[in-house]
C-alpha cells in the first residue's frame, strides 16, 4: 500500500456526472468528486459485484436521451439493473449514499433535494442503506471498491474560502513597466 491508501495493483476508474460503472474485478476502485451531486454505491458481496453512479439532479424527463443520464431516477435504475445483470441478487444488495452537499448559499438547496431523493428511492426499492455521507457543506472525493463494498471519502476544500496572506506591492511610477 502506498500513502494514498491504494495498492499498486488497483485500477482507478473515474465516474463522471451522468455516468455509472459496474465491476466484478477486485482490483478496481471507482472514484468520483461530489458537490451537490449524489453517488449511489451498490454491492452484492456474495456475488462479488458492485458499482457506482453519479447524478446531478433528482428528477427530470427520462426519455432515453443522453440528457436523461443526469437525473437520479435514470441513474438509479440503470445501476441497479446493471449490477443484477452482472450476477448480483436484489435481496443481497447493499447501498451507501454520498454527496448532496450544500455548495452555495441560495434559495434552493439542490444537494438536499438529491439526498432526499436518493434515500426515498432506496427505501422504495427495499435496498438497505448501510452507510455513506449525505448533506453538509462543500464537496467530497470518494473512492469505492465495488467488490467488497468498502468506501472512503475525503473532504474537498474550497480554495476560495482559504484566506490568503495580504501582499503589499510598491507603487508603480509613471512610465515604469510592470511584469506579472
Amino acid at each position: 500500500m502506498n500513502t494514498s491508501g491504494m495498492s499498486a495493483t488497483e485500477k482507478r476508474v473515474h465516474v463522471v456526472q451522468g455516468d455509472h460503472c459496474v465491476s466484478s474485478d477486485p482490483d478496481v476502485v471507482l472514484t468520483t468528486v461530489l458537490g451537490s451531486c449524489v453517488a449511489l454505491c451498490l454491492t452484492d458481496r456474495v456475488a462479488g459485484v458492485g458499482g457506482m453512479n453519479h447524478f446531478l439532479l433528482p428528477d427530470g424527463e427520462v426519455d432515453g436521451t443522453a440528457a436523461s443520464r443526469r437525473y437520479g431516477a435514470y441513474a438509479m435504475e440503470v445501476l441497479i439493473n446493471d449490477v443484477l445483470k452482472a450476477g448480483g441478487r436484489r435481496e443481497r444488495l447493499e447501498a451507501k449514499l454520498f454527496g448532496g452537499g450544500r455548495m452555495f448559499d441560495s434559495l434552493s438547496d439542490v444537494g438536499a433535494a438529491n439526498a432526499a431523493f436518493a434515500e426515498r428511492f432506496m427505501a422504495d426499492e427495499g435496498i438497505p442503506v448501510l452507510g455513506g455521507s449525505l448533506g453538509g457543506f462543500g464537496g467530497r472525493r470518494l473512492h469505492y471498491w465495488p467488490v467488497s463494498g468498502r468506501a472512503r471519502q475525503r473532504a474537498v476544500m474550497d480554495v476560495a474560502a482559504v484566506p490568503l496572506p495580504k501582499i503589499t506591492l510598491p507603487p508603480v511610477a509613471a512610465g515604469d513597466l510592470e511584469l506579472f
